[in-house]
């Protein structure tokens, strides 16, 4: 399934990534999120919903709750596409110290 929304959208917003960061430690019902929060249930919901079209986030029906759980996978994909420039900002700071090292 194709993300319809861009996950780097997704995780810019500071609310999202404390609900990821809370479902990195477990699994948790809509409600338990919303709880961590001082905003309304439904402002919640549709982080979770946002989260979950980016594929950050996959749902599970565990009787008549729905459990939330983190998607390691798409984030890992997130870690791996990121890394590539930290390596190339990485190589650049470090040919700007050599530089700044020999007239210092």
């Amino acid at each position: 399934m194709k993300s319809r929304r861009d996950v780097f959208q997704a995780i810019a917003d500071p609310t999202r990534r404390a609900i990821i960061a809370l479902l990195a430690v477990q699994a948790l019902t809509p409600g338990a999120i919303a709880e961590n929060f001082d905003t309304a249930r439904q402002t919640i919901s549709k982080h979770i919903q946002i989260l979950t079209e980016c594929e950050l986030v996959r749902q599970e029906n565990k009787g008549r709750e729905i459990v939330y759980h983190l998607n390691p996978q798409k984030m890992k994909e997130i870690a791996e596409w990121a890394e590539q420039y930290r390596q190339l900002w990485d190589t650049r700071f470090n040919a700007l110290e050599d530089i700044m090292k020999k007239y210092l």
